[in-house]
């Protein structure tokens, strides 16, 4: 009889998420001309990518995937392309812009297919919230140094942004308090994708590049920007509540 549970077999997904990875990028090298360094750098992103959802199915004491983080899985594999094509880029390899742009599409339009998955089956979860997540920072990320590779680096902040509030928050704890959810805050992440996909097909004439990428900038500062305000807002009127009754009553005087 055997002993053996679902909490102690290792899940086989990232193995097979890395397996399509490999692949994808075998297929960029023999149709796209990728360099080697994009080759190199799909298959580290393919790596630290199943390295990270086997820590995290694990600390989530699961091994099933699901199908709404099968869907995740994909994009993550479709991003880890558009990654091996970007970098191609950046060291002087132009990657075909109609299959840089395609993948990184597909990628965008599943962001809400997976969610829809979730909520149909039932099988919502913090870990497949976490994953979707940041495969579109990641995603943004990539994008954004495509974009500024051709109109300048300071384009990079649109996906330094996301990176640079996790790191603040290091220092500053109040920073990881729980946001109120606001559909603004969606709109705008969806925004960054859809913007920085249009730059990068190559259609857009300089000053019009420019313009939508500094409005998917000036929003992004605008959203973060509020939901910091709130966070400091929230997290001294929590200090000022700690303060009023943690603080010693004075006994009353006797009459």
């Amino acid at each position: 009889m055997t002993t053996t549970t679902a909490t102690t077999t290792p899940s086989r997904a990232p193995l097979f998420g890395f397996a399509a990875q490999l692949a994808l990028i075998a297929v960029l090298a023999g149709t796209a001309g990728l360099t080697l360094a994009g080759g190199l750098a799909g298959i580290v992103y393919g790596v630290v990518l199943c390295a990270l959802l086997g820590a995290a199915l694990q600390r989530a004491g699961t091994t099933v995937l699901g199908w709404a983080n099968l869907v995740t899985l994909g994009r993550a594999v479709l991003t880890g392309g558009v990654t091996a094509l970007v970098t191609s880029s950046a060291l002087g390899r132009p990657a075909p812009v109609w299959l840089l742009v395609t993948m990184a599409a597909v990628a965008l339009a599943m962001d809400g297919v997976d969610g829809q998955v979730a909520r149909r089956t039932g099988t919502s979860s913090q870990l497949g919230a976490r994953f979707d997540m940041e495969v579109d920072a990641f995603l943004i990320l990539v994008l954004s140094v495509h974009a500024a590779i051709s109109y300048g680096w300071w384009a990079l902040a649109i996906g330094a942004f996301r990176y640079a509030f996790v790191a603040a928050s290091w220092a500053l704890p109040w920073l990881t308090a729980a946001l109120p959810p606001r559909f603004s805050r969606k709109v705008v992440a969806a925004q960054q994708g859809v913007l920085l996909a249009a730059v990068a097909t190559g259609l857009l004439p300089d000053w019009a590049a420019i313009a939508v990428l500094a409005v998917a900038l000036a929003s992004l500062t605008w959203s973060f920007g509020r939901d910091i305000a709130w966070l400091h807002r929230a997290s001294r009127i929590r200090a000022a509540a700690h303060e009023r009754w943690s603080a010693p009553r004075r006994p009353a005087l006797a009459r």
